[in-house]
């Protein structure tokens, strides 16, 4: 039985996005097994018969000597495990997995650079320090021989093709994880006062304070709406929002904090307009994908990633990134329309259904495998 690795940064993102793949990946043939800081989810995925490997990886660390630490760990595990073939997915996972395999002997390689946008389009000292010595080290690393690199939008294969990044011939392109259409199923908009909901991780990167700042001025003129936030900060993140601020503006308000949410499939048929106003980069948002199988609006920024999710005026309108005035008018026009939120709900379950189902992406995925 051949064995396929997946080393990823997260229990908890391996869950959400790439768990129905690793199962269609065991459903072929393949023995799984996952490398991954253990946190709560570990259980879920041995529940569904795959081997969980812990990593003590500190996603926030910036010292040499835990980094070096970590790629040894992986390339204890690589030698042991021998596995046939390896996924990596976001960015320490593959400079320090592709590192690990060279040294293992292990030529059969697939990296996904997800989560990307800090590194790369934040203003923050960290990332300024960081993004010369991580664009060498991904000329480097990304695409050895062998193997394969997945984007999750065409922007960003573009960018790292002409970047000369990556070999022309060894990416591809797969639109996200994917959306179960059976999970998220189409709903009418519930009467009464419309709901706006942001449902993401709680990072300045999301977009979140514009978000409070667009519903800020909105509530000001009197429109009638609800704003929720559904998410919890990622501790392990540089961009997390601290809980006090999420609640600060609970408490004065604007909006009404959720925290994290399990039932996001009931929370969307509660929702009349579904929003995401990404300050930078995304791969391809989940959020937004469940969004569009739900049959609702979406309002959404003009970034990569997120633009891949919007047929402007069709299914959902897009705005410039961090600017909560344009995002206010965004969604006062489409509060104010119910007729037209409706027609843009249903566009949103079309262009679900035609390009970012479940199956689809599994299917990708998998011809990647057999490569």
């Amino acid at each position: 039985m051949p064995k396929i690795l997946y080393l990823i940064s997260e229990d908890w993102f391996f869950c959400s996005h790439f768990l129905a793949r690793a199962k269609a990946a065991q459903r072929a043939g393949f023995e799984v097994v996952v490398m991954t800081h253990v946190g709560a989810h570990a259980d879920t995925i041995r529940r569904h018969g795959l081997r969980v490997l812990p990593w003590n990886l500190d996603r926030r660390s910036l010292n040499p000597l835990n980094e070096l630490k970590s790629i040894f760990q992986v390339w204890r595990v690589y030698r042991a495990e021998r596995p046939s073939l390896i996924h990596h997915v976001a960015l320490k996972p593959l400079l320090h997995g592709t590192l690990a395999a060279r040294f293992a002997g292990i030529r059969h390689v697939i990296n996904a650079p997800v989560g990307m946008g800090y590194i790369f389009s934040s203003s923050d000292w960290r990332a300024r320090l960081l993004r010369v010595p991580i664009r060498l080290a991904l000329r480097l690393l990304l695409n050895p021989r062998g193997s394969r690199v997945i984007f999750e939008s065409p922007d960003a294969e573009k960018a790292f093709i002409e970047e000369h990044t990556v070999r022309p011939e060894d990416a591809r392109l797969i639109r996200g994880a994917g959306v179960d259409l059976a999970l998220f199923q189409p709903a009418p908009e519930p009467d009464g006062v419309p709901a706006v909901i942001l449902p993401a991780r709680m990072l300045w990167d999301k977009g979140v304070k514009e978000f409070v700042t667009a519903a800020r001025q909105l509530k000001a003129e009197g429109v009638k709406a609800r704003f929720l936030l559904a998410g919890a900060p990622d501790t392990g993140n540089f961009a997390a929002i601290p809980e006090e601020t999420l609640h600060a503006w609970a408490k004065e308000g604007v909006v009404e904090y959720l925290g994290f949410r399990s039932d996001i499939p009931d929370l969307l048929r509660q929702c009349a307009i579904v929003c995401l106003p990404s300050a930078y980069r995304e791969g391809l948002p989940k959020a937004l994908l469940e969004g569009l199988a739900a049959a609702r609006p979406i309002v959404t920024t003009d970034v990569e990633g997120c633009r891949e999710t919007v047929i402007e005026g069709v299914n959902g309108l897009m705005v410039p990134p961090r600017d909560p005035t344009r995002l206010a008018n965004a969604l006062r026009a489409l509060l104010a329309d119910r007729p037209r939120r409706i027609l843009m709900g249903q566009a949103s379950r079309r262009l679900a259904e035609t390009a970012f189902s479940q199956e689809t992406v599994i299917s990708e995925t998998l011809a990647v495998y057999a490569e």
